[in-house]
């Protein structure tokens, strides 16, 4: 059973749960307005922030007041320049966050990507720093190598068990010595820490990782993310929630669902003053086959093909802002369509190989007679103001007008709370069409993302006898606790089938994939609304004609094959059946079942021949990895400790960072001198493009008083928070 916490009201998506803002260590990390206005706020001192503080706690509920007051003075001001504050100086100078700019560099070969990441860290001040970036990788990836680049000299990165690696990056940055680490927070967001910047010094950190690319409906997909979108963290602040080891940057601290909320919540620059950290990207595409097409969806891009056949593609204008995701499609020329693929890797002794195989097409699947349950659940928080919200509605209007006579839907919509159109989905008649139309144009955004109500609402009825019961989710994923809503999910599927819509420039992929895998459904990215029809329409197809169910894999021969994922999920038509496994001999056969629409699928394969390619056996570690990390979210797991261990096992054999490992590079010599001090500066990411930053952070009115006044108002908000708290302190002990 999860536990509740209650919900109050709210005007933006992240003022509702969370309000213990960060300040962090005085003079390194920067309290944006306590947080509430981080992307807007203007501070004029400690008086005027803890006024805030005050007037914040005075409208709240004390039950879900939390906020840390203990801030310093040299950590409440916010200039309006998209700079962070890092301390104050004398006369009242800033300090300049490190300047971040990223190349990015794609080798594809058939389904495969070798990606490698450089970002360049320039310290423009006249103190030494420490370079903290949060950024996303695709959910996908498995980053294998990490090297730090100071000039000419490359240091090698070295995997670790997390704990040592911040053990040894800690000692080193004391000691003055440069340094570099790289932690994974989720699988598709993690932390870059760079020690011992010198003054007006450019240090490199290249990060790389292998990737299978999407195959759906005839088309190759590559994404790369580009932004982290503010997450919704929910739950009151607990300071014993912190997850061990460093503490994060961010603006939220831990709670009981989320107790690393400090390190997946990156501090913003101001929006007024522009895209920061520019990206620049080159993509070398080998696909294998002739294209019939070759689109860059939100990128306008230069290609060029070489004598070979390869495909050379760099972004029209050198660099982009660092503000929505890359996605790069290309179709195949009619005929050369891909039947399946085959990728082999000898490596340490053992054998991988990764396999591609394609189930029928849509046009040879006949759709579903039989009537189905239709729940759509959109998201209508803060963070989907806009045209994330328009994108959302088209959508839901383009599934009302292909619902069957036979079938039965209901509508949901949530953000602080959950709410059903109906008391239970109605059949598809014109007047209840009608009535969801109407419902839809009334839909406006605001308030948090509680995503966990509305998956109740949604799963915790029992479909409609003799029907296919169907959920279609749209949502920017843009929330912090993840692994408690896949529980929830695996706990509480029962017959139904779980589908996911990333809506908007910047959704949250790992959440968006691993719940569609979790409730056995697909998932579906719509970034732009010229997308919407294409995009739903193809969904919509799927729904409407029966899914490959009941995959059994078996693999003959001597020796243990161990194979992931496992089980194999539900797949659909078009969509390919990827697997990784390895075998103690290369070679041998594999045989695939399942059923399909009550008709017997089944395909025979060698495990021979194909391209043999570097990397295979790191995607297996990676598939390993997720799978063993599922029964984590599950609570599946009758050993958690167990499980770390063989995830740790099979990250330091693979060179894997994963959520237990990290990777660390670690200079020799001392460069800081002795006496000299040392900053830390996260670096500033990017609002999402189309954001609202009113509707995510809300919005609390600018103060100004003059330092007479400081003092006491100061006083006044500390005063204020103290008896708050105690009020809170007093009502658990009596519920106790």
């Amino acid at each position: 059973m999860v536990q509740q916490t209650q919900s109050t009201p709210a005007s933006s998506g992240f003022q509702t749960r969370n309000r213990a803002f960060r300040a962090g260590p005085p003079g390194d990390l920067l309290l944006r307005d306590l947080g509430m206005t981080l992307v807007r706020g203007v501070g004029a001192g400690i008086g005027g922030a803890l006024l805030l503080a005050c007037i914040v706690f005075m409208l709240a509920d004390p039950a879900q007041a939390a906020v840390e007051a203990s801030a310093s003075a040299d950590a409440l001001e916010t200039p309006r320049s998209g700079r962070l504050w890092i301390g104050t100086l004398p006369g009242g100078a800033v300090r300049d966050a490190p300047l971040l700019a990223t190349e990015v560099e794609m080798h594809i070969s058939g389904m495969l990507a070798r990606v490698a990441v450089r970002q360049r860290f320039r310290n423009p001040g006249d103190d030494w720093a420490e370079g903290i970036y949060a950024f996303p990788l695709p959910e996908n990836a498995a980053v294998d190598r990490m090297r730090l680049r100071v000039a000419e000299r490359l240091i090698e990165g070295e995997i670790r068990e997390r704990k040592q690696a911040r053990e040894l990056y800690a000692a080193a940055k004391s000691s003055g010595r440069r340094a570099a680490l790289l932690d994974q927070e989720r699988p598709n967001l993690f932390t870059t820490s760079v020690a011992n910047i010198g003054p007006g010094e450019t240090i490199s950190v290249e990060i790389e990782y292998q990737q299978i690319l999407r195959y759906e409906a005839g088309r190759f997909h590559l994404r790369f993310p580009l932004v982290v979108g503010p997450r919704y963290i929910p739950g009151l602040a607990e300071p014993d929630a912190l997850e061990p080891g460093f503490a994060g940057s961010g603006w939220a601290l831990g709670t009981a669902q989320v107790p690393d909320a400090s390190r997946i919540t990156p501090l913003l620059a101001e929006p007024a003053a522009g895209p920061r950290n520019p990206v620049q990207i080159r993509v070398i595409l080998d696909a294998g086959f002739p294209l019939l097409r070759l689109d860059s969806r939100y990128h306008p891009v230069e290609v060029v093909r070489d004598g070979q056949g390869r495909h050379h593609i760099e972004l029209a204008r050198s660099a982009v802002a660092a503000d929505r995701d890359f996605e790069l499609v290309w179709t195949p020329a009619l005929g050369a369509e891909p039947q399946g693929a085959l990728f082999n890797e000898s490596w340490a002794g053992e054998h991988y190989a990764l396999l591609m195989v394609l189930p029928p097409t849509q046009a040879q699947v006949a759709r579903s007679a039989g009537p189905r349950e239709l729940v759509f659940v959109v998201d209508t928080s803060g963070s989907m103001h806009g045209a994330s919200l328009r994108e959302a509605i088209s959508a839901l209007r383009l599934a009302l007008q292909r619902l069957a006579p036979g079938d039965r839907f209901n509508l949901i919509q949530f953000n602080d709370r959950a709410e059903a159109l109906f008391d239970a989905s109605l059949p598809a008649s014109d007047a209840n069409r009608r009535r969801a139309l109407a419902y839809l144009d009334r839909l406006s955004s605001g308030g948090g993302t509680e995503m966990l109500p509305a998956l109740e609402l949604a799963l915790g009825r029992g479909a409609a006898p003799g029907m296919l019961r169907q959920v279609v989710f749209l949502t920017d994923g843009s929330v912090g606790n993840e692994a408690e809503l896949f529980a929830y999910i695996r706990g509480n599927l029962g017959p139904s089938r779980l589908f996911t819509i990333g809506i908007g420039s910047a959704p949250n992929s790992h959440f968006m994939t691993r719940a569609a895998a979790a409730g056995r459904g697909t998932f579906t990215y719509i970034g732009k609304p010229e997308e919407v029809a294409e995009r739903m329409n193809g969904l919509l197809r799927k729904l409407e004609r029966p899914a490959l169910t009941d995959i059994r894999i078996q693999v003959p021969g001597p020796g243990e094959t161990e194979i992931w994922p496992r089980p194999v999920p539900d797949l659909y038509a078009g969509e390919p059946v990827l697997i990784t496994l390895r075998k103690p001999q290369p070679g041998g056969a594999i045989r695939l079942s399942g059923d399909y629409a009550g008709v017997p699928w089944e395909r025979r394969l060698r495990l021979s021949g194909g391209k043999t390619s570097p990397g295979v056996h790191a995607l297996w570690a990676r598939d390993k990895i997720a799978s063993l990390m599922e029964k984590s979210f599950s609570g599946a797991a009758e050993d958690p400790q167990g499980v770390r261990d063989k995830v740790v096992e099979v990250a330091l054999r693979h060179r894997m960072v994963s959520k237990y490992t990290s990777l660390v590079a670690l200079d020799r010599t001392p460069v800081r001198p002795p006496g000299e001090g040392l900053r830390s500066a996260p670096v500033p990411l990017n609002l999402p493009h189309g954001w609202s930053a009113e509707k995510v952070f809300g919005v609390l009115p600018q103060t100004a008083s003059d330092a007479g006044m400081h003092g006491m108002l100061g006083a006044s908000g500390l005063l204020a928070v103290w008896l708050l708290r105690r009020r809170r302190g007093n009502r658990r002990r009596s519920r106790g």
